[in-house]
């Protein structure tokens, strides 16, 4: 069971690691980067996108321990 979670997990970071094409800005955000230029915008996207992943993990994790324990 645990090799079956780790190749979930680690299939699941290579493809957040290749998909390039996400955009995670929203308006304002999109304004503000639009004014600093292209290189600094890539980063506060990949900023948001980091931020966006933590509690997704932590929930998935608690949400995994929940049902494997009510099953």
């Amino acid at each position: 069971m645990k090799k079956r979670l780790v190749i979930i997990l680690f299939s699941f970071l290579v493809a957040c690691c290749i998909s390039s094409g996400i955009k995670a800005q929203c308006s304002i955000c999109t304004k503000t980067a639009s004014q600093l230029g292209e290189k600094p915008a890539k980063g506060l996207n990949a900023g948001i996108l980091y931020l966006m992943f933590t509690p997704l993990a932590i929930a998935g994790f608690i949400g995994y321990r929940w049902w494997r324990t009510n099953r």
